[in-house]
């Protein structure tokens, strides 16, 4: 492949996910090429995570969790290499938050899950059919103990009722997972392909809310919580590993909120150090969230087919792929020395852990967009998966 070389280059699919909004408009997505952000900033949210949430990312109905999510579950009676730990998933209303939730619960632990829809509301996102109380019920199924609580997490008041409550129904938090974003409707008309002087200072100070500040206030008021814990963990999810993001993601306000957690993570490694724990940055690839796949009208079933309006999407992974990663890392005994204060990204884990998505490959995305996208190497998606 020929290097990229037009200036205009702007992100994967066009629109922009911890980590994708059924609610963004078509209007710059199939005007842009799409691979100045990386394999994520295109389609539904910038890494297609949980969108729905400040705390918490399909098909058009997404209450039957799909196949993929009942598979594997532990088997009754069986203890998981998580059996006992405290979770909490800020975020995990939809994709790689409720990935993560779930796979955490299916090696067995407790996992407190936040989100801002539910099944008697909507968050702004504008999306019914994923709901917090459906991630705790997958939880549950998979073999772990799934608890909804619905949270906003620019809501401190809301925060901490929620770490009190973990305090008293389990005395500690053993893991903290903060996947939180929400910012795709921002992204779509105010962020890509303006400069930040022509974005909408509320709509920019906003994204820095929803990706920055949300993540600052939940750590800050459950990690008091967090290293009671023998071993604790706090996992910061965003869109891009440190070395990618070297890159300008486009625009001030989202390189702003997609590299503030890698910056968390090494902070707090620092500071959680004492303490036995581990704090680390993790980035799916080119994530086939619910939203993502809504955004180019396909399933998972047959996402192979959205390859015709974005090749690069060739080398998508399911959610499932970083959340068994996570799942491997939180298990690991080592994971201090061999993590802590770093960025990470779901291929890298699946190297180390040996790890497959659900389809049995091990697609490396970032790999494909830094060496053929931008480095001009021969290549195509499939020879990164």
């Amino acid at each position: 492949m020929e290097k990229n070389t037009d200036p205009d280059v702007r992100r994967i699919t066009g629109v922009d996910p911890h980590q994708s909004t059924g609610e963004n408009t078509d209007r710059d997505r199939d005007a842009a090429d799409p691979t100045a952000q990386g394999p994520n900033a295109a389609g539904p949210t910038a890494h297609g995570r949980s969108t729905d949430d400040i705390t918490g990312h399909a098909t058009d109905d997404t209450a039957d969790i799909g196949a993929d999510q009942r598979a594997g579950s532990r088997p009754a009676g069986r203890p998981g290499p998580l059996s006992g730990r405290i979770a909490l998933v800020a975020g995990a209303t939809r994709g790689a938050g409720r990935a993560l939730a779930v796979e955490l619960g299916r090696a067995g632990a407790v996992v407190y899950v936040t989100g801002r829809t539910t099944r008697e509301h909507v968050s702004e996102v504008g999306r019914a059919t994923e709901t917090i109380e459906q991630t705790a019920e997958a939880v549950t199924e998979a073999g772990g103990t799934g608890i909804a609580v619905p949270t906003d997490h620019l809501d401190q008041d809301r925060v901490r009722a929620l770490v009190r409550r973990i305090d008293h129904e389990r005395g500690r938090l053993d893991i903290l997972v903060n996947d939180l974003w929400g910012g795709e409707h921002l992204t779509a008309e105010s962020v890509f392909g303006k400069k930040s002087w022509e974005t909408p200072l509320a709509d920019g100070l906003r994204i820095l809310e929803l990706g920055v500040r949300s993540h600052v206030i939940t750590a800050a008021l459950a990690l008091p919580l967090l290293i009671r814990s023998r071993e604790p963990l706090h996992v910061e999810v965003t869109d891009g590993t440190a070395a990618f993001n070297r890159r300008y993601r486009e625009n001030l306000y989202y390189d702003l909120a997609k590299n503030a957690p890698i910056r968390i993570a090494f902070g707090l490694g620092q500071e959680l150090a004492e303490y036995g724990g581990t704090a680390v940055a993790v980035t799916p690839g080119f994530l086939r969230s619910e939203q993502m796949l809504a955004h180019f009208g396909v399933g998972e079933e047959n996402w192979r087919d959205a390859v015709a309006r974005d090749p690069h999407f060739a080398v998508a992974e399911s959610p499932w792929y970083l959340a068994r990663a996570v799942a491997a890392l939180a298990a690991d005994p080592d994971r201090a020395a061999r993590w802590n204060g770093k960025s990470t990204s779901s291929a890298e884990l699946a190297e180390v852990y040996g790890v497959r998505d659900v389809d049995g490959s091990r697609p490396d995305a970032w790999s494909y967009f830094e060496d053929v996208v931008y480095g001009g190497k021969g290549g195509s998606p499939d020879d990164y998966r």
